[in-house]
């Protein structure tokens, strides 16, 4: 919906200072996207792939070859921008969508879930390049995630969400003293309430299991009604 993929049943937001239902071409221009499982057509290259993701945007072509070059060169991705992607590594494939996230020069760019399906390396490398892009490019990232480790690690402001109704909303060090808690994580739970294990096994208390002569009567009374 922040994106003006979708439109809102009902509210508004405003994106970068567009609103997003009657400015929709504004916010996607000024706006990249990472879904959790980006498209990638595995038969081009890193190079052609971007290319084509540019021209989505409607740049101009020496726009669009030099800020390949540029990206190319920030994702460390010199020497293989002529391969196929589907030789690509999980890390490598990911660097490649953050590149067409920003290809358009967004001033805010929505991320989701970064570092799903990424080995350890992998997404130490996409955290540091998340970091370096707010501080070095002064982007705003914005970051829909999971994993608490990674919000309370990436994020100056962090909002928790239950069935569309933001309960909290802080920096990461307000939150955790607000709970009380030693981390976002144990933070995260007393704000939502952590379900326990018992609570999770009670159905196996109120579903009575079957005895053999229980299933015996049923038999026997079931040839009688035949």
């Amino acid at each position: 919906m922040l994106n003006s993929i979708i439109t809102p049943t009902s509210g508004s937001a405003q994106v970068v200072g567009y609103n997003t239902i009657t400015q929709s071409k504004e916010v996607k221009i000024n706006s990249g996207f990472l879904p959790e499982t980006p498209g990638l057509y595995q038969k081009l290259t890193a190079k052609e792939f971007l290319e084509f993701v540019g021209e989505l945007y409607y740049l101009p072509k020496e726009v669009i070859f030099s800020r390949i070059d540029e990206l190319i060169s920030i994702f460390d991705l010199e020497g293989r921008e002529n391969d196929l992607l589907e030789g690509y590594s999980r890390g490598m494939k990911q660097k490649v969508c953050l590149c067409a996230a920003l290809i358009q020069d967004p001033k805010i760019v929505f991320l989701d879930e970064p570092t799903s399906n990424l080995d350890p390396a992998a997404a130490r490398m996409v955290k540091d390049l998340i970091s370096d892009l707010t501080k070095k490019a002064d982007k705003t990232i914005f970051i829909c995630t999971h994993l608490l480790d990674a919000a309370e690690e990436l994020c100056d402001l962090i909002g928790i969400i239950d069935n569309g109704i933001l309960k909290i909303e802080g920096s990461p060090k307000d939150i955790i003293e607000s709970a009380e808690a030693e981390n976002l994580e144990d933070a995260y739970l007393k704000i939502m309430g952590a379900t326990r294990i018992e609570d999770l096994l009670a159905w196996r208390e109120e579903v009575p299991r079957s005895t053999k002569k229980d299933k015996k009567k049923k038999i026997k009374k079931r040839k009688k009604d035949k």
